[in-house]
């Protein structure tokens, strides 16, 4: 069983590695946390697999709020995905 749909959007190498800016998906059921969408995502190809081949260096945030990999997603509507950032 899937949710409704949740809007998924890539932040700078990531999204040049998969080549997208956002996309809408519906989750699996079993994508509870942000782990779980990091895992997911890397196995939907090639480019995902290569934007997401250090999953425990990717940020997560949920309706515009940082969240652990291993929190849950709850009723996400937008979920964005950043590789490590460095302060300036």
């Amino acid at each position: 069983m899937s949710r409704e749909p949740v809007v998924i959007r890539y932040f700078a190498w990531v999204r040049e590695r998969i080549g997208l800016a956002e996309e809408r998906l519906a989750l699996p059921a079993t994508v509870v946390t942000a782990g779980d969408l990091v895992g997911w995502l890397a196995e939907r190809g090639e480019a995902y697999a290569y934007a997401f081949e250090a999953p425990g260096t990717i940020r997560v945030a949920v309706d515009q709020l940082h969240i652990e990999q291993d929190e849950p997603l709850g009723a996400a509507r937008e979920i964005a995905l950043f590789p490590p950032m460095t302060g300036g």
